[in-house]
């Protein structure tokens, strides 16, 4: 099974994924497959926080927190700014939000059939 990608400058065309670029997209999925981190992406949602605001918001640990946060940073999942001796973190943009929600609507639906099985 090939998986394909879009032209940008023909949304029709479908042309196949190098090695190398399905690699990254690996690494990317990898940094969502944490239960952590999803949640750590859960609590900006709502906009930028510090690093207390996200343990406090999720209840992890500093160590753990910080080692989740570096990851999705590396991923370009998350932007951060320097302001004074606080570091704040948001969201690089809504498109792991729609990557969630696109997964949980899957879920749903197949939770959905689950559950027509045995009625």
């Amino acid at each position: 099974m090939a998986i394909y990608r879009r032209c940008d400058a023909d949304p029709m065309s479908r042309k196949p994924l190098t090695a190398e670029q399905l690699r990254l997209i690996a690494e990317r999925f990898k940094a969502l497959s944490e239960p952590s981190r999803l949640e750590i992406l859960t609590a900006l949602r709502g906009g930028e926080r510090t690093v207390s605001e996200i343990l406090e918001a999720t209840g992890l640990g500093q160590a753990n927190v910080s080692k989740h946060l570096q990851m999705l940073h590396a991923a370009r999942f998350v932007d951060r700014r320097k302001d004074g001796v606080s570091i704040y973190y948001r969201l690089a943009d809504q498109d792991v939000l729609r990557l969630c929600e696109l997964m949980c609507g899957r879920l749903e639906a197949e939770a959905h059939s689950k559950k027509q099985l045995f009625a």
